[in-house]
């Protein structure tokens, strides 16, 4: 069975309160979702947190998996490497489960000509290899697929790595994909899965918010699918806030009780 785990920012505390509010209610796993702004704002865990994240994670059958704060871009001296590289140094006692990652492919979007993306393709390859360097091996990092990017967009990249994948099924449903094919495909290589509903705000789409948004016929065939096929990777409800995470967790919970007598 997959380890179930939510994010850093469920209640409005600090990662710590977070991590033992989610041990309370039955997760395995947390997503670090971690800033670290020009203005001196910083939630990067101290050597004291970490400590502490390390005794509950022994606690508690605990994981933790660590959200990169930038989109991963290849060229030279991009601070996302450096950023990367600091993040890595401070949360590498944890042990994490995946360093989750975006790759920075906005201007590629914007009809760039193939001798460019050519570029991007090689310079992020040479980004990835040293990410996972600092990793400790390309499997602890799930390059995660973005709203608004084509289905196939990273795949020239990863293609060429052993990385690991997370899925964002929530990403999909909100660029009008039906996950269940995409995720069927790349589930062996699958490390993280991202959850969270996505509903309609008048003419705008909101993700990011509870699976109780999510019709049935919608959340079922994913948890279905990872029942069926034993996945043993992390689901991270990706929501930030309470009232979304605990109506998330039910929603989640009386889809497996649909699913697991049909077993």
């Amino acid at each position: 069975m997959f380890r179930l785990g939510a994010t850093s920012y469920v209640i409005e505390d600090d990662l710590v309160s977070n991590a033992r509010y989610l041990a309370a209610h039955n997760l395995h796993d947390m997503e670090l979702v971690l800033f670290d702004l020009d203005d001196g704002r910083s939630n990067l865990p101290t050597c004291d947190t970490v400590a502490e994240l390390n005794a509950l994670a022994r606690a508690h059958d605990l994981t933790y998996t660590v959200h990169l704060p930038l989109d991963i871009n290849g060229a030279p001296d991009h601070p996302s490497l450096s950023k990367a590289h600091q993040v890595m140094g401070r949360t590498r006692d944890l042990e994490p489960w995946a360093y989750v990652l975006h790759l920075d492919g906005r201007k590629m979007r914007l009809g760039a000509s193939k001798v460019q993306r050519r570029q991007w393709q090689t310079q992020t390859i040479v980004a990835l290899e040293q990410l996972a360097a600092w990793a400790g091996g390309y499997d602890r990092l799930a390059v995660e697929n973005l709203e608004g990017y084509p289905l196939d967009f990273i795949q020239p990249v990863i293609d060429q790595l052993p990385v690991s994948r997370c899925v964002d099924v929530g990403h999909l449903w909100l660029d009008g994909y039906d996950p269940l094919p995409y995720v069927q495909q790349t589930l062996p290589q699958t490390r993280v899965i991202h959850l969270h509903g996505v509903h309609l705000q008048g003419n705008d789409r909101c993700d990011h918010c509870s699976l109780r948004h999510v019709p049935l016929e919608r959340l079922d065939p994913i948890i279905r699918l990872l029942v069926h096929e034993n996945y043993s990777g992390v689901v991270t409800l990706e929501v930030f806030e309470e009232t979304d995470f605990l109506s998330s967790q039910q929603a989640l919970v009386a889809a497996l009780q649909r699913i697991l007598p049909s077993r």
